[in-house]
């Protein structure tokens, strides 16, 4: 399996709804640093997984949206806990849905799974992987 992965980050304020989050039911920041894993069988006739370029700017496009915005405001999010899981998946529903309209190129074709991984801090993470 041959993998690439691509790198950005985002900030967000939110706060959770339950008392299993203790003093994160408050509002407060993150800053996430997200990983983008493409895999495929095998490479295209170019000896790439996708093009990085692409899939740099699709990642970037996806995180712009939600850079800077307290999530509890935001429309897509309505009663729901914003945690970092919840946002791996999401981050991946939106590079999946950017994949199968061709924004990341003909080679993204062949890509058969995508990880996203949100490292919240050096020591915590999450992430969310489906085939495509």
């Amino acid at each position: 399996m041959y993998s690439l992965n691509v790198r950005d980050h985002f900030m967000i304020a939110h706060s959770f709804t339950g008392e299993v989050f203790g003093p994160a039911q408050r509002l407060h920041g993150a800053t996430y640093v997200v990983d983008a894993t493409f895999r495929r069988e095998e490479l295209d006739s170019d000896g790439l997984v996708v093009d990085i370029g692409l899939a740099s700017q699709q990642l970037s496009a996806i995180l712009a949206a939600l850079n800077y915005q307290n999530l509890d405001d935001h429309p897509d999010f309505d009663d729901q806990n914003t945690t970092t899981e919840f946002l791996a998946h999401q981050i991946y529903l939106r590079l999946a849905d950017a994949i199968a309209r061709g924004k990341l190129g003909s080679s993204a074709k062949g890509l058969t799974a995508l990880c996203v991984t949100l490292n919240e801090s050096h020591v915590a993470w999450a992430s969310y992987e489906g085939t495509l």
